[in-house]
């Protein structure tokens, strides 16, 4: 029975020993943890301190540092964003970098004055008569690309197109002439059949193009500038077109002028209609200058 009671103090003591040893082993390692972490922070702090301290002897190298951090990121966002080399053109690509390098031929210089001529054309008879700026260009456009088409001077296109419309599309006169080039859709009809047929008449593209190609006929047959426009407006048996072919004329020389890229004051397409005989002379000067040109690019 003493034996018992003396096995069981035993067994009591040890069990309340142990989470005192417990608690003991606990605290030293819990020491050793902090005190690695300690040390660590003392090898960076001191290694920081030294790289500072180089890099402030040393600002080359703190100038390359910085460059290679700044260029990391953007080399990565490259190669993620970049789409492959066989999706891009590769022709307008070289082209860019021919013309950045090797100087323009005749025909690019000859475009890029193009260019220019056609900005001025466009914003002069723009405010001429009052059309708007996108609608004048796109006409302008059409013009120049139809004559170079065809071979006739986009200007002229143009002078017939302000006497006779206005630059109004949907004009029509009483006896049937129609668009901006005022064309007699009746007449003409098979010029139209291309195009959509006689409905198209009112298109200004399709308009544009058929009274160019008849313009440029009536000019090759009559040898001249001035028997053409005769011609066109149906004077051709007459003695005189009452004026038309001055009135053209006079607008083709104002169009150059303003091709360039010299200051043409606008009238309005009244006054246009009511010029003075006085202009007869200058217009005559015009008349030699058209036809000898003329004739030569047909």
């Amino acid at each position: 029975m003493i034996n018992s009671n003396n096995g069981a103090a035993t067994l009591a003591r040890t069990m309340a020993r142990q989470p005192a040893a417990w608690f003991a082993t606990s605290r030293i390692s819990a020491k050793g943890v902090l005190t690695t972490a300690q040390h660590t922070l003392t090898i960076v702090g001191v290694t920081a301190l030294v790289v500072m301290a180089v890099l402030f002897v040393r600002p080359d190298l703190a100038k390359a540092l910085s460059d290679s951090l700044n260029r990391a990121p953007a080399a990565e966002a490259v190669a993620v964003t970049a789409p492959p080399l066989d999706a891009l053109m590769e022709a307008p690509a070289a082209a860019t970098a021919t013309a950045s390098t090797a100087p323009l031929t005749a025909e690019e210089k000859a475009l890029l004055g193009t260019e220019k001529q056609q900005k001025w054309v466009t914003s002069w008879l723009s405010k001429r008569y009052r059309v708007a700026g996108d609608a004048a260009n796109m006409l302008v456009s059409t013009a120049y690309l139809t004559a170079r088409e065809i071979k006739l001077d986009p200007l002229l296109i143009l002078a017939v197109m302000s006497i006779e419309s206005g630059l109004n599309p949907f004009a029509e006169s009483p006896m049937g002439a129609q668009g901006l080039m005022q064309v007699m859709s009746k007449v003409h009809h098979e010029k139209f059949q291309d195009m959509g047929g006689l409905q198209a008449a009112l298109n200004p593209v399709a308009n544009i193009r058929v009274g160019s190609l008849i313009l440029k006929d009536y000019v090759t047959r009559g040898g001249s500038v001035e028997a053409g426009l005769k011609s066109y407006v149906g004077a051709a048996a007459f003695e005189t077109d009452d004026g038309y072919g001055s009135r053209v004329l006079a607008e083709y020389n104002r169009l150059k002028q303003v091709s360039a890229g010299k200051k043409v004051p606008t009238t309005t397409p009244s006054q246009i209609a009511a010029a003075p005989a006085k202009q007869a002379a200058p217009v005559a000067a015009a008349e030699k200058s058209v036809s000898g040109t003329q004739i030569a690019g047909l």
